[in-house]
């Protein structure tokens, strides 16, 4: 037993170095100075870290002292575009968890026509990958005039997405009946129901679902650059991806890709430290109390 469980927390050891080592790479690069890039690519911590890659992706230094840096003299608007990003990713989660957990209650507990050929066309959707969805998205977007604004952005992923009804649905065959026959005895309606009674209960599942979505809509980059190329509605990965194209082709400002790259998962990671723990708390709620 001592062996396997040594083996076990060595193959988990193994698999978190995997996965956090790309991440250290990165704050690593983002503190190396541009010229030292090159010369010290071996070694696990720069020589001489440095934070004026950060100040050169944030815009508090000039062009010249950019260059002198070993930047490119390139800029980018990270507070607009973070806030874009944050806009498109808050709307997303939103207003998408919401219609997704009315969807699933729906099929969950109401009986009507159709229901199950419904139902079965969503679960169908989700074999179908998203890039084929991008053009007729796309089409539909430039058709209505909505091209570089924020409708345009969220429009196509708003009202929901085949996995989240899935999701829901599950959990809401899960909660007894017998909590909403008691709360219907009491008078409560089914809209009164399901406000009262069903979302409170589905806490835990419904943090999981607004946070895989906010994840998802913040790493977003290929419809927001059909979609959004403009400067106001320019989301943080494409504002990256520009800053990257403005650097000579010969010598890409790694370093100051780097650090944009570690600022921009900063306000994702702090969602989830502060709602992580209280997502593993509502998982544990078995939905009786």
């Amino acid at each position: 037993m001592k062996i396997s469980r040594g083996v076990s927390w060595f193959a988990l050891a193994a698999a978190v170095v995997l996965t956090v080592f790309p991440f250290y790479w990165m704050i690593r690069t983002a503190l190396t100075p541009a010229g030292d890039l090159f010369r010290d690519s071996t070694a696990l911590w720069p020589d001489n870290p440095t934070l004026i890659n950060f100040s050169r992706v944030l815009g508090l230094v000039g062009a010249e002292e950019a260059r002198a840096a070993g930047g490119s003299g390139a800029q980018i608007n990270f507070l607009r575009y973070t806030f874009n990003s944050m806009v498109y990713s808050g709307l997303i989660a939103v207003v998408q968890t919401f219609c997704c957990a009315m969807a699933g209650y729906a099929f969950a507990r109401l009986r009507f026509p159709g229901r199950d050929v419904a139902f079965g066309i969503i679960i169908a959707a989700l074999m179908v990958p998203p890039i084929f969805t991008l053009l007729p998205n796309f089409v539909l977007v430039k058709q209505l005039g909505i091209l570089n604004t924020i409708p345009g952005l969220v429009l196509p992923s708003l009202l929901m997405t085949p996995f989240a009804v899935f999701f829901l649905r599950q959990f809401f065959l899960s909660i007894p009946r017998d909590v909403e026959e008691a709360a219907t005895l009491d008078g409560i309606g089914r809209w009164g129901l399901f406000w009262k009674i069903v979302l409170p209960m589905s806490r835990g599942p419904l943090i999981t679902i607004g946070l895989t979505t906010i994840v998802w809509s913040w790493k977003d980059y290929l419809w927001p650059l059909l979609v959004g190329k403009a400067e106001s509605t320019r989301v943080l990965t494409v504002g990256l991806g520009v800053f990257l194209q403005q650097s000579p082709n010969r010598a890409p400002d790694w370093t100051g890709l780097m650090a944009g790259s570690v600022l921009s998962i900063l306000p994702v990671l702090l969602l989830l430290v502060f709602l992580g723990k209280r997502l593993v708390q509502s998982m544990n709620f078995s939905g009786m109390k």
